[in-house]
């Protein structure tokens, strides 16, 4: 065999940073109800199919796990809304807009004083 030749492809593995600890719990268990869901609907189908008694019992279930399926589902997406808004965003003391704030204000201050230490406008007139 020839170990020079190159492999067909490479795996380059993604920057893709780990999903939070309750959006990764909230996306397994909606994983788990949609597969009971569609195993669900699957038994029912087959079920109507054949005729059996079980399938209106088994119709019925399947409507009210699909409404649980999409409350999963939508769980999961309303968790990692709370979770980036919570946790998302570090502000650092030393970010770019608190550091423009700050000069505004000396700015701000330093005209204040200016004003301040300038004779009235009056006293001028007079001297």
């Amino acid at each position: 065999m020839d170990t020079g030749r190159r492999p067909l492809w490479q795996e380059e593995t993604a920057p893709r940073r780990r999903m939070a600890d309750p959006v990764r719990t909230a996306a397994v268990r909606a994983v788990i109800i949609v597969a009971i869901t569609l195993i669900q609907a699957m038994v029912a189908f087959l079920c109507t199919l054949a005729g059996s008694w079980l399938a209106f019992p088994a119709v019925l279930s399947t409507v009210a796990s699909t409404v649980v399926a999409t409350w999963g589902v939508l769980d999961v997406w309303v968790t990692r809304q709370v979770w980036v808004q919570r946790h998302g965003v570090q502000s650092q003391p030393s970010s770019t807009a608190r550091e423009l704030r700050r000069e505004r204000r000396r700015a701000r201050r330093a005209a204040a004083r200016g004003t301040r230490d300038d004779p009235a406008p009056a006293d001028r007139a007079a001297a």
